[in-house]
């Protein structure tokens, strides 16, 4: 059961990384359309990369678990099945690139958020410009570093089992979540009348249509995924698939495949007022936060044999290891949102 456990570590390392990850993408994308309600949301949402000194220390636990995150690792020296494992499962090299990786990536969106900041204090042309170019390379950051951890952390937990769009699957997915749980974060800060920046009922609307538009590119890259597999008759790669779909972890996988696509599809395809409507806007949010929690979780545990697997929060580990990092989450956001003036105390 040890695996489990440690693959509840791992979704809740791959929520907190995302928030902070998904969240200065965000501003960089409205920054480079122009989008006028980016000043509205831009500094709620940078409020989110404090997320990333925890999802560090999250990181560097995994990576301390070895076996215990990547249970493949078990078995990489049993029997000569060391050579079967090419150059991507050697596990110092993906000790370094995870690590180095995100330094990088902590970095650049350091001084992202930096020059966002320089922007409204001056009007220095070349601050501006600057930014400019600093906000174009954070999508293509983004992307690259998401694939890999797309990669380490789901889909090569399998050696051998390989998608194309697995990458892009999976950062997408996280993208929709992190609009999700935008829309629930600012709900709520809305509503306790304590917000510095006002937050217009508008900007709900226009997050139930990001919601709407990756709910059918989520479901895009899902689809074509598996039938690729399953056209091809591909048996080894169908194999992951029925083991989520048909054993234990089927009624898991049926309820995200609800939450992310049927339920909001209906809600926001099919009425207009309901995408104005901010209580069922962030009624849909939060399920789609708990189905991108409970697929993340479905992929990394799934990936073994089903005796070293479980359902998620049926022990006590998983309950107060979840509560214990998700509430260190939600404090961090709540320091940074008073420590930059964004609400009052």
């Amino acid at each position: 059961m040890e695996f489990a456990n440690w693959s509840v570590i791992t979704t809740n390392f791959l929520f907190v990384l995302y928030m902070a990850l998904a969240g200065v993408t965000f501003c960089s994308i409205l920054h480079l359309v122009n989008g006028k309600w980016r000043f509205q949301v831009r500094y709620y949402a940078s409020a989110l990369a404090i997320l990333f000194p925890v999802a560090f220390v999250l990181l560097i636990i995994l990576l301390a678990g070895g076996e215990n995150t990547f249970q493949w690792l078990a078995h990489a020296h049993d029997g000569g099945g060391e050579h079967h494992l090419n150059g991507w499962h050697n596990y110092t090299f993906l000790v370094v690139r995870q690590v180095v990786g995100f330094l990088i990536v902590a970095g650049l969106f350091a001084v992202f958020l930096k020059y966002q900041y320089l922007t409204t204090t001056t009007d220095s042309y070349a601050t501006h410009r600057k930014f400019r170019n600093i906000a174009l390379l954070i999508p293509g950051f983004y992307v690259c570093y998401g694939t890999m951890v797309a990669w380490d952390f789901e889909m090569t937990m399998i050696p051998g089992w390989h998608s194309a769009s697995y990458g892009a699957y999976q950062f997408v997915s996280m993208f929709h979540c992190f609009l999700a749980f935008f829309a629930i974060m600012l709900f709520f800060l809305k509503r306790s009348g304590k917000v510095n920046i006002p937050i217009e009922p508008f900007v709900f609307n226009y997050l139930a249509q990001m919601m709407l538009a990756f709910t059918i590119l989520w479901t895009y890259f899902y689809f074509t995924q598996y039938l690729i597999m399953w056209y091809g008759r591909l048996p080894d790669e169908m194999t992951r698939f029925h083991n989520m779909m048909l054993n234990d972890l089927a009624p898991i996988w049926w309820i995200f495949l609800t939450l992310k696509f049927i339920i909001p599809f209906v809600t926001f395809a099919t009425s207009t007022a309901n995408r104005h409507n901010p209580y069922v806007i962030v009624t849909v949010a939060f399920g789609l936060v708990i189905g991108t929690w409970l697929e993340r979780y479905t992929w990394i545990s799934g990936s073994a044999d089903p005796s070293h697997y479980h359902i998620p929060m049926t022990s006590i580990f998983d309950i107060v290891v979840t509560v214990v990092i998700l509430g260190s989450a939600f404090w961090a956001i709540k320091w940074a949102l008073n420590r930059y003036g964004l609400v009052r105390a």
